[in-house]
Parts: structure tokens; sequence; C-alpha cells
């Protein structure tokens, strides 16, 4: 865990719900991020980017997880997923209870400042691997 409270198991089950959408597209070639809340998908990343599509899901109330993942077979050179001050903004404002980040593949942009934001605003941010799915 990078912050935030402690993760109820049915966070967790969202986190993994997520974590399996987000490869499930890589094939697809279609986003690499997706927003689940108690099961359901509410939205998954697509041409967008990742702060429109929280954005669209937050008109289904909070509570939410965001899942930022790489494609499996991803260019790491020309497209890392990235979350940053901005997109924990939007986090916040969409009332989100959690952010997962596929541990090595995705980069958190100036975790001086987004990290905090998050732990401020009770927001969860953890790494997920493959035993996470």
């Amino acid at each position: 865990m990078l912050c935030g409270p402690p993760l109820e198991p049915a966070v967790r089950d969202d986190l993994a719900l997520g974590l399996r959408v987000v490869a499930s597209l890589g094939p697809h070639d279609v986003g690499q991020a997706c927003v689940v809340r108690q099961g359901t998908v509410l939205a998954v990343e697509a041409l967008e980017g990742t702060d429109r599509m929280v954005r669209r899901a937050a008109e289904f109330g909070a509570g939410a997880v965001l899942v930022k993942a790489a494609k499996r077979e991803q260019d790491m050179r020309f497209d890392v997923p990235v979350i940053g001050p901005t997109t924990l903004e939007v986090a916040i404002e969409a009332r989100l209870r959690a952010i997962g980040l596929e541990v090595g593949r995705t980069l958190v942009l100036e975790p001086e400042r987004s990290l905090p934001a998050a732990e401020r605003a009770g927001i969860t941010v953890v790494g997920l691997g493959p035993e996470d799915a």
C-alpha cells in the first residue's frame, strides 16, 4: 500500500475485478484503466483518457475504485500508464475509495504531491500484482 486507509475485502474484490477487466482489454487496444464499484464496471477507459473516464463514472455515485495497468504487450517506451496530481484531483472530486496501480508498470507523477493529496482525501493507493487479479 502506498497510502491511505486499510482496504475492506469488498474494495479489494473491486480492485481485482478492475485488474482483470483492464487485462482483458489489452488485445483489443482499448484502454489502460477502468472504474468499478460493488462488483460492477462503471466505466472503461477509451480514447478520452483516465480523467474524463473517472468523471463519467462519478455520475454513478461515490465509493468506486480506479484501476490503472499496462496492456500485456504494451510498448513501455511510448505509452506508459500514468497517474499524477491532476488524476488525483479528479479522483477526489469523484469521491473514489481506492486507486490500484499495476506494480512496476504504472508511474505516479509527482508522488510527493500526489500521494499526500490522496492520503488527505482518504483514498487508498495500492500496488497490484498478478496475484491480486
